[in-house]
């Protein structure tokens, strides 16, 4: 299991000391539980949800897309606070710094293995806002007793579709889709591909009805930024591609 952050955790041999070196940082970090009751969103988004941000110690389902990963954790690093990526081997630290995530705040655990989800737990008691791909399905049990120590410690979990091909996490507080993209840039055999528009999607337990926002993700700068000001709403909920 490798694990990547600015404060250099030891390469590890095997993943049960990855787990221990894991548990001596996080004892070392000593996060206090958060009052706040929303993680926050990126200006281009904050009309996205009903609370305007991310609910804390809740589940959140989305899109596996670094972009929409990247931007939902740059408002959460900005103002201070640790976001991590789990089970995520392609995620580009470069990516992340341009979208604006301190890398001095970024932990990165790529390949946990069948520990994953203990990786996750331990991460919970110091990282507000995390990040993982599961490997398998989560078991409504296990999803279960996560849930009550995501709640305790007001940690926010975002769940992507991975190899169990499941459309969302159980018990999952909404769900939160990229998709509809377009590139600008490109001319009839010319030109530079510049900035993507996408629809950002989000369908949560207190506003189950759709909501939608057209925005640049990336824009020219490499941040995301607002379409339209326009928000949409759809009868149904959107397929993410």
């Amino acid at each position: 299991m490798g694990m990547t952050m600015s404060t250099a955790l030891p390469p590890a041999d095997e993943r049960a000391g990855d787990i221990l070196r894991l548990r001596r940082e996080i004892g070392r970090m000593q996060r206090r539980r958060s009052d706040d009751a929303t993680l926050p969103l990126p200006a281009a988004l904050h009309d996205l949800l009903p609370q305007g941000g991310l609910l804390t110690g809740t589940v959140y389902s989305v899109s596996p897309s670094p972009s929409l990963i990247f931007a939902l954790m740059s408002s959460v690093s900005q103002r201070g606070s640790w976001c991590a990526a789990v089970g995520m081997p392609t995620l580009g630290l470069e990516a992340a710094a341009s979208f604006g995530v301190e890398l001095s705040r970024l932990i990165l655990v790529p390949d946990p293995g069948d520990r994953w989800l203990a990786v996750v737990s331990a991460l919970a008691e110091v990282v507000p806002l995390i990040c993982v791909t599961p490997p398998t399905r989560m078991p409504d049990a296990e999803a279960a007793r996560l849930a009550a120590r995501l709640r305790d410690r007001g940690c926010t979990l975002l769940t992507t579709t991975g190899a169990t091909g499941d459309a969302a996490w159980p018990q999952s507080e909404g769900l939160i889709t990229l998709h509809d993209p377009r590139w600008e840039g490109l001319g009839e055999g010319w030109g530079l591909l510049s900035d993507r528009t996408v629809t950002v999607t989000a369908q949560t337990r207190s506003s189950p009805r759709p909501k939608s926002l057209r925005v640049r993700l990336p824009d020219d700068l490499g941040h995301i930024s607002a379409a339209q000001d326009e928000l949409l709403t759809h009868p149904k909920w959107a397929v993410a591609s």
